[in-house]
């Protein structure tokens, strides 16, 4: 249950980005729920906005006050705390209205999905250019946060959708970015 959340901010740094840090934050919080394999803690992000596009500065991290102490006794902000502003664990609102936060993964290269099917399926290029047309491709205009994959070292960028808002909330898991198809956060 989500009942309290505490923020932490990525406070402004002249060698680097806030776009960064903030990747920087949100890749060491994955982390820390993947090592305590923690599927009760949800995220949101404040200053969300797609018009103009962005993420913003703050990471709101939303669960039972038990479980938020939980998380913050691992360590998981070593390396960070000179860069970042954290409030104390704080009830939600009661009068807050609630929405998901959910990953949104893009077919963004037909090239590329042409190059993964000709490999899976022993196809020729033209083969699978007919199979994959360019009109499958699509421009995401979401949010989302630059991370690194921990298993390839791969750069990709995580799009964030915001679910509309809802006046009771939404039960399940969340995933191990603090999100999910169907559980709420509180939103205010």
């Amino acid at each position: 249950m989500t009942t309290h959340y505490l923020e932490v901010s990525v406070r402004p740094d002249p060698e680097t980005s806030n776009a960064q840090l903030l990747g920087m934050l949100y890749g060491r919080l994955h982390l820390a729920l993947v090592q305590q394999k923690r599927s009760d803690i949800g995220v949101s992000f404040p200053q969300y906005s797609r018009n103009p596009r962005s993420i913003g500065n703050v990471l709101r991290l939303h669960s039972s006050e038990s479980s938020l102490h939980s998380l913050m006794q691992d360590d998981w902000l070593k390396g960070m705390r000179d860069h970042v502003r954290m409030t104390a664990i704080l009830p939600a609102p009661d009068d807050a209205a609630y929405c998901v936060f959910r990953r949104k993964q893009f077919k963004t290269s037909a090239e590329r999905l042409r190059r993964r099917r000709m490999k899976r399926k022993g196809e020729t290029s033209d083969q699978a250019a007919e199979a994959i047309p360019v009109t499958i491709e699509r421009k995401p205009d979401l949010p989302y946060v630059h991370l690194r994959s921990h298993s390839t070292a791969q750069p990709f960028c995580l799009f964030i959708a915001r679910g509309p808002r809802q006046e009771k909330p939404g039960q399940g898991d969340f995933n191990r970015y603090g999100l999910s198809q169907h559980a709420t956060v509180p939103w205010f």
